[in-house]
């Protein structure tokens, strides 16, 4: 059977309606056990916000909405985020606007560095996590058994050319040293789908590309208006589609074609079945570009500057590189370009619908 992806067109005026619309496409009662406990992974890039970074508030009310209208147990609901070296999981929320949606559902937020993590043992042997943790794998323990719904967003990736579904498992399977990843990029996120399908019973995954992100992502992007909204149980299939949206050959990307080649999901186009939206003449165009930050970055751990990797990144002198990409993203590139970009947003319907979120109106 061909991997289901459904695809819609939307507006901000009937987004919360589509969402519904869009989760009935793919039978979403018939992935998930409403008599078991569920994880809703969010997506956090950066701690301010910034339009196609971080899940939105209307992806997240849009799928809580309809959850919580359908019958899911509220206690059985788990909306979280984790942290990295530069972001902050709490003020996130709270500038991504997920707080007050949550709260109107009577949803609690958690942050993962605060829940019990656990070494564990995955019985599928992993291409590269073992050995970059070779003292072993800590997940946090909450997450086994439970299934999971990923809302990330359509954007690309200094690192991983483009990001999705498989991606936001990298922000909730690892600890914030998670970044000694970033080496073997591809790899680990094949070692993520591997991970979860031992780890959860259900995966679904719901995507945004109401307003999707170009250029040196997962961050400092050049946001476009898409007025698109994603969903399958497959997260190869939905990340295989965002790709293609995008403008790339799925598998042409090296993680999306080695999840394929392994059978953890589906990336190659003709096997997929897209329900909804045509998407057969769609190419956003996007190229993926390498922020400061991700380029000095691979400079260390891949690049000419490789003979300084250990001494930089790992040692005790590696508090700079959390420093300089905070320098660089929240002091110098957001005052001076990023404002500017939001101004433009702003003036936009989804610009226009954030504020309202914001508001409370």
């Amino acid at each position: 059977m061909k991997s289901r992806v459904a695809v819609l067109k939307t507006d901000s005026r009937r987004i919360l309606d589509d969402y519904r619309r869009l989760l009935e496409a793919i039978d979403y009662k018939s992935i998930l056990d409403f008599n078991q406990d569920a994880v809703i992974k969010l997506n956090l890039s950066w701690t301010k916000y910034f339009p196609a970074c971080s899940s939105q508030p209307w992806q997240v009310e849009g799928v809580v909405k309809t959850l919580v209208e359908d019958g899911f147990p509220k206690d059985r609901l788990f909306p979280l985020e984790n942290k990295t070296v530069v972001t902050n999981p709490l003020k996130g929320a709270k500038n991504n606007l997920w707080l007050p949606v949550l709260n109107k559902y009577g949803l609690s937020y958690t942050e993962l560095p605060g829940v019990e993590w656990i070494v564990y043992d995955f019985k599928e042997k992993l291409l590269k996590l073992n050995e970059i943790f070779p003292e072993g794998i800590q997940i946090p323990k909450m997450f086994v058994g439970k299934q999971i719904i990923h809302l990330p967003t359509v954007k690309t990736h200094g690192h991983a050319t483009t990001t999705g579904a498989i991606k936001n498992a990298f922000g909730g399977l690892l600890k914030e040293v998670r970044h000694y990843a970033h080496k073997y990029m591809h790899e680990v996120l094949v070692d993520l789908m591997l991970m979860q399908k031992e780890l959860h019973p259900n995966i679904l995954a719901v995507m945004d590309g109401t307003v999707c992100g170009d250029g040196a992502g997962p961050r400092t992007m050049t946001p476009h208006a898409k007025n698109l909204i994603l969903a399958s149980a497959d997260s190869v299939a939905i990340d295989a589609v965002a790709a293609k949206l995008m403008g790339f050959d799925p598998l042409s990307i090296p993680y999306l074609r080695m999840c394929h080649e392994r059978g953890l999901g589906v990336a190659d186009i003709r096997e997929i079945e897209v329900v909804g939206q045509d998407i057969s003449e769609i190419n956003f165009g996007f190229k993926t570009k390498k922020s400061f930050v991700i380029w000095g970055d691979q400079m260390l751990r891949k690049g000419p500057l490789r003979f300084l990797e250990k001494i930089a990144l790992h040692s005790p002198l590696v508090v700079w590189a959390p420093m300089a990409s905070n320098i660089y993203h929240d002091w110098f590139w957001y005052p001076i370009v990023g404002k500017s970009v939001i101004r433009k947003f702003n003036s936009t319907e989804w610009g226009r619908l954030f504020d309202a979120y914001k508001t409370g109106k």
